[in-house]
Parts: structure tokens; C-alpha cells; sequence
């Protein structure tokens, strides 16, 4: 299917490797021109190197986070106009609740809620003056479903879902969407980690850990980034234009509900 989006400008936030690397390659497939993000600078060069190679787009890398301002500062340096957004960061490592400083607090919805926000604000107006806008927020399945020792990473995420729901329908009329998508446990190395340190709590390998986590999906198995990543250009396609303010859970079936 054509997207209908070749020449469209993106930003792709944290794409230098997971899922945010998997959604910047896919809307590159669909014919985007790409600025891709990343703090280390030799997975980030090697992430714009290998997207250009498969698809012949124009990939600019910005080494920077984007959770200050002076990394803000440089996307938008890089693509002043952009048509879509894609927001993703770091969220805080695994931590109990009862060890949560006032500082992590602080990190945490900085990271996952107010930096989101922030490009938010400096793109959409640009966006519904051309008529075209695609924002997609990559939160997490644990807005839905909190998994413990990451509260402070749901908790940052559900606000930020809330904060844009009404935003998303100020803007619906200039063909300017907002939606997240929720991911289960996909094979990157946030999950790799997160299940390392599982099985450090609570004991036993890390292999059995995995193999823990597989069983608990009704899919039996993790996401492929790559799925997640055509989710991604689907939503940021000339053919969503009447799906906004929505949450799409891509869990393999994890979420034990029907709506």
C-alpha cells in the first residue's frame, strides 16, 4: 500500500536503536525524508547509515537528547517544519516505589511527559496551518496494564496521555492527529534489561526469566520491532486522517480485556 506520504518531513525521537529506530525505517520505506535522534553517536551514525542504504531517503542524524531543551532545540534546528512527530524516550529504569527520589520523580515525567509536550507545542501550529500533521507517541502497554517497579514510567505516560487526548481534538479539524501506541514486551534492549532485572529480584536465570515473560503472552512471543514500526507509518499515513485521540496496544494479546 502507498502511504501517501513520500516527502514528508519526520522527526523520529530516540531512534538510534529499538523501536523508535524500527518506526524511523519504516517511514522511511514509505518515502520520508528522516531526522533520527540518538546519544550515542556511533549507534546513531550507524542507525542514519544503515536507513539510507535501504532506502534510499535523506537521513539526518542529531546527536542530542531530547529531553533538554538544547535538544529540542536541535531537531527542530534540523526540521524546522516537520509533518510528523514521533515521540519516544528513555523511560526510568526499574525501581520500587518506595525507593523513588524526588529527583527521579522529576526525571521520569520530565522524560516521558513534559519533553513529549514541549515538541508537541513547537510543531503543531505549523502543522494545521499546512493542513497536515501526524503525532504519534510512543508510550507503553503499562498505562493499561502497570507492571511493578516501573509506576513512575506508567504513571509519566498516562499523564501525557491525558494531556494530549483533549489536545488531539482542538486540532482534528486541520487534519493534524495525535495518537499513541502502547507497546506489550517487544526484543529490544529496554526489555532485555527490564527482565535482567527481574530475574536479579527475584532469582533464578535470565533465561528462565524470558522464558517467564514469553509464557505470560497468549502470542508466545515478543513483538518484532519491525511490526511495531509499520504500525507507526500506518498511523502517520494520508489514509489515518480520521483516527485521532487513540491508544493502540500492540501486545500479543497481554491485556486481559475487550475494550
Amino acid at each position: 500500500m502507498d502511504l501517501g506520504i513520500r516527502g514528508r518531513k519526520a522527526i523520529v525521537c530516540a531512534s538510534s536503536r529499538g523501536l523508535g529506530k524500527a518506526c524511523a525505517l519504516a517511514l522511511a520505506e514509505a518515502g520520508c525524508e528522516i531526522v533520527i535522534n540518538g546519544r550515542d553517536s556511533t549507534a546513531l551514525e550507524a542507525s542514519a547509515r544503515e536507513i539510507r542504504e535501504a532506502t534510499g531517503v535523506t537521513v539526518t542524524p542529531v546527536q542530542a537528547d531530547v529531553g533538554t531543551a538544547e535538544g529540542r532545540r536541535a531537531l527542530l534546528a534540523a526540521c524546522a517544519a516537520p509533518d510528523i512527530l514521533v515521540n519516544n524516550n528513555s523511560g526510568p529504569a526499574p525501581k520500587d516505589f518506595r525507593d523513588l527520589t524526588d529527583e527521579d520523580m522529576h526525571a521520569g515525567v520530565n522524560a516521558n511527559m513534559l519533553t513529549p509536550i514541549a515538541l508537541v507545542q513547537a510543531v503543531v501550529d505549523g502543522m494545521a496551518a499546512r493542513h497536515f500533521g501526524r503525532i504519534i507517541d510512543i508510550t507503553s502497554g503499562s498505562v493499561r496494564m502497570p507492571l511493578p517497579g516501573l509506576d513512575l514510567s506508567s504513571g509519566a505516560r498516562a499523564g501525557l496521555t491525558a494531556f494530549l487526548s483533549g489536545v488531539a481534538r482542538e486540532v482534528a479539524y486541520a487534519n493534524v492527529t495525535i495518537n499513541n501506541i502502547l507497546p506489550g514486551a517487544f526484543a529490544t534492549d529496554r526489555l532485555r534489561a527490564t527482565i535482567a532485572a527481574q530475574a536479579g529480584r527475584l532469582g533464578g536465570t535470565l533465561e528462565q526469566a524470558e522464558q517467564s515473560r514469553r509464557d505470560a503472552i497468549p502470542a508466545r512471543r515478543f513483538g518484532r520491532p519491525e511490526e511495531f514500526g509499520r504500525v507507526c507509518a500506518f498511523l502517520a499515513s494520508a489514509h489515518a486522517g480520521y483516527i485521532t485521540g487513540q491508544n493502540i496496544l500492540i501486545d500479543g494479546g497481554a491485556f486481559p480485556g475487550a475494550f
